[in-house]
């Protein structure tokens, strides 16, 4: 009686096994047409009444790998709602894949299943494509893909990411790729979407940096994202001083854990694009600078959580001129070459108890404590 039940179960259609291996195998195809740059075949896997948009967009996109796997499948007869992990590179620039959660739906005609609709997850962050036509500029040194930009200002942001790079090879060294992707949507919101949050906590912020840190050799695929608003509002040098900033954070990527505190990446990134340019300090450090005359200079360096988006402006401004301030101290007192070992050594720790400790003791021979009061004296020295 049991065998009967199990054979009468099976016998209104396919199994929920059987229907996930359909609809990954419709999705392989899927993949595979985007790879191709097939339209036709692209289409055998929509919808009907389903719309090419996103894959005519994604023909400027230099692709290298473009793949989904089926995270879950809810399956009501003929529809179904799957979940999946699109994982993608682009050629020449990533050498590991991003990765996007993905909502696809999905309906059975004719015996085949077809995508109906293929969205980001709830919570994930939207691709640039799906923002509208992109325009692709290619750098020496970058890759510049915009939405909604005309193709003069993405050579711009080229030229930017181009005198970038090798400046932050010269500070950084060359255990990097050497190259970047720039992401350039029409507006904040467009930054927004593609990060996946609210536009509130980005409206005053340039650009940022996205990628987890940490790692192995095959570090993940960083992106910088640009809020073409704000950046707008930038000159030349704050424009430059904001590109190598990001790139800085490309390069380092596999150097920068969990033990990494924000004061020491966020400044040495600034560090790094002010490194050259002549800025004094008060020149760089005006939020500083004015605490520091007024009699409240900072008692401790940055706590990760002053480095907040979405908190007080000046608050956020002092914690990046903390940060810089305290690895120009580093620079100045024992030299680049320190900083850098400084660096890789509180980011090899992996964890953030005792990391910075370990390495003031290793690499600058100094304690926490002494260290702090130096800051003190420096920022008083070069502010007050």
């Amino acid at each position: 009686m049991l065998l009967l039940a199990v054979l009468v179960g099976c016998g209104g259609g396919p199994s929920p096994d059987t229907a996930s291996a359909d609809v990954q195998r419709v999705l392989d195809r899927r993949a595979a047409a985007v790879l191709d740059r097939n339209e036709s075949a692209y289409r055998a896997t929509e919808e009907p009444s389903g719309s090419t948009a996103e894959f005519t967009r994604l023909r400027a996109v230099p692709l290298a790998a473009w793949s989904y796997r089926l995270t879950d499948l809810h399956r009501s007869g003929d529809h179904a709602t799957a979940g999946a992990e699109l994982r993608y590179r682009i050629e020449g620039y990533d050498r590991a894949p991003v990765t996007a959660a993905r909502t696809l739906r999905l309906v059975r005609d004719g015996g085949s299943w077809r995508v109906a609709s293929d969205v980001p997850a709830e919570r994930a962050s939207q691709q640039l494509w799906e923002q509208g036509a992109v325009t692709v500029v290619r750098g020496a040194h970058s890759l510049v893909l915009g939405v909604g930009q005309s193709g003069e200002r993405l050579r711009a942001y080229a030229g930017l990411a181009d005198r970038a790079v090798p400046a932050v090879t010269d500070a950084w060294g060359a255990d990097w790729p050497g190259h970047v992707v720039v992401l350039v949507p029409k507006s904040l919101e467009g930054m927004a979407g593609l990060l996946g949050a609210p536009a509130s906590g980005y409206r005053g912020i340039a650009a940022v940096t996205t990628g987890e840190a940490g790692g192995t050799a095959r570090a993940p695929a960083d992106r910088i994202i640009v809020n073409p608003d704000a950046y707008g509002l930038l000159g030349d040098f704050g424009k430059q001083v904001v590109l190598s900033h990001e790139t800085t954070h490309v390069a380092t990527r596999a150097h920068t854990t969990a033990a990494t505190p924000l004061w020491l990446s966020e400044g040495f990134a600034d560090w790094v694009g002010y490194r050259g340019s002549g800025r004094t300090a008060t020149q760089a450090a005006p939020e500083l600078e004015r605490a520091v005359l007024d009699g409240h200079a900072p008692a401790a360096l940055p706590d990760d959580k002053d480095f907040g988006f979405a908190g007080d402006a000046a608050r956020l401004a002092r914690a990046y001129e903390g940060g810089w301030m305290a690895c120009r101290l580093i620079a100045d007192h024992w030299g680049e070459v320190r900083l850098n070992e400084f660096y890789r050594a509180v980011g090899d720790h992996k964890k953030r108890a005792g990391a910075v400790e370990g390495a003031l003791r290793d690499v600058l021979h100094t304690t926490p404590e002494n260290f702090t009061r130096q800051w003190q004296a420096y920022l008083k020295a070069q502010l007050g």
